[in-house]
């Protein structure tokens, strides 16, 4: 049945490639997926298949077959803000430089395979758009929460908050990992957790000319913060995979004065989650001091980020098994561990889940020569990948219950909300 499976798949192959370039020229920010939505709902469309949720601005789910076991699949909508990108949206320079575009193109490629012949397996597959992976327009976002259309700034926080995944027994994700350089694949990936810092100096202005001493410079504070924090980078220990990384928002009014006020957005990243809560105490108090080193004060004002993302191994094997159709085991990497993050982390907490990564893509993620150079790597190949590995799933009900049956939850859900609104 899977040939039949791939064959169809093959069958689609120039729709594919079409929708895919549809997504891929069609970017959208977070929670301003609207046309990227309308894409995809002419898709469903056309091979007569309907949504069964909405929810969180613009994401939707698509659920097929019947009862258990439910198989989640995770497809994400939105692009990040890549200036001199070709494909660029002009208002705010969205581009589909991470590959997420990819991801729907292909989840759907396998979805509508699966279609053909859920009748004759046991149980059902949901997949589930998801908005606002990319933790990037926060002003934008801050506004939605104040108007209550969203309770949290990421796709998957509200997705779990109100309890989507509830149903669902295990969840297969997979991203986009750039360029092929010594493998097409990689499978039982880790990834880093975040904290989000919006770090503001105050000091007060004056004449930078003729009265400079009356002032107390912002920029100096952030200058003096960033030296240290230069200089804290010496203890942090490898296996951690420890980022710090920022811009500074605002750097003053104008040339002619002190700088009174100084904004600094921050990640602090890592694969170690007590390490994390550590490493984003001492940032601030490196910047509540260096505040008052020079006379000025300092707010802090903080969301949480991202989970680092645990991934199951048995369902790890399950599509590793697939994987060999296409590449040898010498093409495939193996339990990396990454500095990036995505709130896919967080769903880890709670069920079963993989992440992984794909290549067929020319130039760098988040640069703004990213383009899909191999489209049969990229839609084809994972397709066959995900429908393949779903079908077995589906096919063999032990395998889910082994998966099951071999995770802990890391958190319960009161924990996770409590979490989230500490901030």
């Amino acid at each position: 049945m899977k040939k039949q499976l791939n064959k169809y798949i093959l069958s689609q192959q120039k729709e594919t490639y079409d929708l895919g370039w549809n997504l891929f020229t069609h970017p959208e920010l977070g929670f301003k997926e609207y046309e990227t939505k309308q894409i995809i709902l002419d898709y469903l469309k056309k091979h007569d298949l309907k949504v069964d949720k909405e929810y969180a601005l613009t994401g939707l789910s698509i659920t097929i077959g019947q009862g258990k076991p439910h198989i989640g699949l995770l497809a994400e909508m939105d692009a990040i803000p890549t200036i001199n990108h070709p494909y660029a949206a002009k208002k705010d320079n969205a581009a589909h430089s991470c590959g997420h575009s990819t991801q729907m193109a292909i989840c759907l490629a396998a979805l509508d395979s699966l279609n053909q012949i859920i009748d004759k397996l046991k149980g059902s597959v949901t997949l589930f758009f998801t908005p606002a992976e990319e933790f990037t327009d926060i002003n934008y976002r801050e506004n939605l929460i104040k108007e209550g259309k969203i309770k949290y700034l990421s796709g998957k926080e509200n997705m779990l908050a109100d309890k989507l995944f509830d149903d669902i027994d295990l969840i297969i994700h997979l991203h986009g990992s750039g360029e092929y350089k010594d493998h097409h694949f990689s499978i039982g990936s880790i990834l880093s957790g975040f904290t989000y810092k919006k770090i503001t100096f105050h000091g007060k202005a004056a004449h930078a000319a003729v009265n400079p001493s009356n002032g107390i410079n912002a920029l100096n504070m952030c200058t003096l913060f960033l030296n240290a924090i230069g200089m804290l980078r010496e203890t942090f220990r490898e296996e951690d995979l420890v980022r710090f990384h920022g811009m500074i928002e605002k750097g003053g009014t104008t040339v002619n004065s002190i700088p009174e006020e100084v904004v600094y957005q921050c990640y602090c990243r890592s694969v170690n989650p007590q390490y994390l809560l550590q490493l984003s105490q001492q940032i601030n108090k490196t910047a509540d001091c260096c505040a008052k080193a020079l006379n000025g004060t300092v707010t802090i004002e903080e969301h949480p980020g991202y989970f680092p993302l645990i991934p199951s191994k048995k369902l790890s094997d399950v599509v590793y098994q697939n994987m060999l159709n296409f590449f040898p085991d010498s093409e495939i990497a193996h339990n990396e561990k990454s500095c990036a993050a995505g709130d896919v982390g967080d769903i880890s907490l709670f069920k079963p889940i993989i992440q992984y990564g794909y290549t067929g893509f020319k130039g760098q993620m988040h640069g703004n020569n990213l383009e899909i150079a191999d489209p049969y790597e990229v839609y084809m190949i994972q397709a066959q990948v995900v429908a393949d590995s779903i079908y077995d799933l589906l096919n063999d009900e032990s395998k889910v219950k082994e998966i099951i049956a071999d995770f802990k939850p890391a958190m319960t859900y009161q924990q996770y909300i409590d979490y989230l609104n500490q901030h």
